[in-house]
């Protein structure tokens, strides 16, 4: 799948939790640190949505691309934050860019940048598309409850975008896999608020519109997806561990990052880490690290990225990058 990244862009709020911040809910800040490695979070003023944090990141990223919004062709936003049940968020970001260009949101929770860039990239192969822009965006602060002391801590906000564009075949996506797990969804799931189970005081009382986590179940999930999926992703690329450059996991766990190193075998200065200061920030953690990666040149052109999204559905998004 030939494509480039032509640019990045990235946004997070002001506002710095740290875990001494959260002790006030009876939260463990060692608890935190032991379980997770996470030191603190961003979270969106009051007056934030996500299709604001999003616009922040696609601005930078077209900036740095030196295009104007009018030459944007494509627009998805991975989020399950929308602003609004519908319109889109990707809509929001259309308007408020001011180009002429289709938009959507894709759901897939921390798999959905991942679902997000392989959509774009199979707009860019038929021809469809020779500007897109991915971006993945969350406002998760908004979707935990306060009092759930051990899922709480575990999010933040934020937003990363990218610019995809067509390239030689040498460049782009080597390999890809997605996949999803539906037996699973009750793992991971936010009850009501959709058609199945609307949004009323009930609800609300018994805080069925807070995301739920059964938190052991999904962690060994996660840790035999990752595994199998970057199997599957080296094999059909034809490339090892070895070659490759930069490993991007989704920002969920430390301890997911750690499995991972340790079944690979990898350097662990390969792997790409902003967890600590981010937190788990959904759709928008491995736009987060790769446009870390790139700013720093950590990841550059002619170097490889295994990358791999992972989270509700169950869904799981895997990919050899070519840069």
């Amino acid at each position: 799948m030939g494509f480039e990244i032509a640019a990045t862009g990235s946004y997070v709020p002001e506002q710095v939790v740290a875990n001494e911040d959260l002790a006030a809910l009876g939260c463990d800040s060692d608890w935190i640190v032991q379980r997770t490695g996470i030191l603190e979070r961003r979270k969106a003023a009051d007056d934030q949505a996500t299709s604001d944090l999003a616009l922040h990141a696609a601005r930078q990223c077209l900036e740095r691309a030196r295009i104007s919004a009018s030459e944007v062709d494509l627009i998805i936003v991975a989020t399950i934050t929308p602003d609004h049940a519908s319109p889109s968020t990707a809509c929001h970001i259309q308007r408020a860019l001011g180009c002429i260009a289709p938009a959507m949101d894709v759901n897939a929770a921390c798999a959905g940048f991942m679902y997000a860039m392989v959509t774009a990239g199979q707009f860019i192969a038929s021809g469809a598309s020779k500007n897109a822009l991915v971006i993945g965006a969350e406002v998760m602060s908004r979707t935990i409850d306060p009092s759930d002391v051990k899922t709480y801590p575990l999010f933040g906000d934020g937003a990363g975008a990218v610019l995809m564009r067509p390239s030689s075949q040498q460049k782009g996506m080597l390999s890809y896999t997605l996949g999803a797990e539906g037996c699973g969804g009750q793992m991971l799931c936010i009850p009501s608020g959709g058609s199945r189970l609307p949004l009323s005081e009930e609800a609300i009382a018994n805080g069925e519109h807070f995301l739920r986590m059964e938190g052991r179940s999904v962690f060994k999930w996660a840790v035999r997806v990752v595994a199998e999926s970057a199997r599957d992703c080296l094999t059909h690329a034809g490339v090892s561990i070895q070659d490759i450059d930069s490993v991007i996991l989704h920002q969920a766990n430390v301890r997911i990052i750690d499995s991972a190193v340790s079944d690979f075998h990898i350097d662990r200065e390969k792997v790409l880490v902003n967890l600590e200061r981010y937190g788990n920030t959904s759709a928008a953690s491995i736009p987060l690290v790769l446009d870390e990666a790139i700013t720093s040149g950590k990841l550059s052109s002619g170097q490889r990225a295994l990358m791999c999204g992972f989270g509700s559905g169950l869904a799981w998004g895997t990919a050899v990058l070519q840069m």
